[in-house]
């Protein structure tokens, strides 16, 4: 397993480049372009502490950015996790998540929400194993519960919450 570490601001651009490229094999470029463009630099400026990545020697292999609510603190909100294909499925978004839960918790939250699409249906059995809940939405379909335009206009979200111990 790659070696676990704060995130850096200098590893915007990389992190960047490994969204292009780890989701160029189910998107388009425009589309992978468009995905990367939720993660702009402020993140890594303002929450590189509750960040996360994981890196060996070819680099960065997996990525966590998170933080904890500056208006609720109990909260903490994992904005956006990659991970290589290449290491898929062997432990490392478990790790990156797991460690920052227990990282939240030791900061006093109690809770730690996330958010995916609707059609995203690998990132929404991975947040059912890792225990979150489904947070009610506006209206189900196909039993999930959809927030309507969660992120604009046609934008449903799925939205999650998990209990965790301080």
């Amino acid at each position: 397993m790659p070696e676990l570490r704060q995130a850096r601001v200098s590893d915007h651009s990389t992190i960047v480049a490994c969204v292009h490229q780890w989701w160029g094999d189910s998107r388009t470029p425009a589309q992978a372009r468009e995905l990367s463009l939720l993660l702009p630099k402020l993140f890594l400026q303002f929450f590189a502490g509750t960040s996360l990545v994981l890196e060996d020697a070819s680099g960065i292999r997996a990525f966590l950015v998170g933080f904890h609510s500056a208006d609720n603190d109990e909260e903490a909100y994992i904005h956006f996790v990659g991970v290589d294909p290449n290491l898929r499925g062997q432990g490392a978004a478990r790790h990156l998540y797991t460690t920052f839960f227990r990282r939240a918790a030791d900061a006093g939250r109690t809770e730690v929400r996330a958010i995916t699409s609707p059609g995203n249906t690998g990132s929404i059995a991975f947040h059912r194993a890792m225990g979150f809940a489904l947070e009610s939405g506006d209206r189900v379909v196909d039993g999930l519960p959809l927030h309507s335009d969660y992120d604009g206009p046609g934008q449903d979200r799925v939205c999650f919450y998990k209990k965790i111990a301080r």
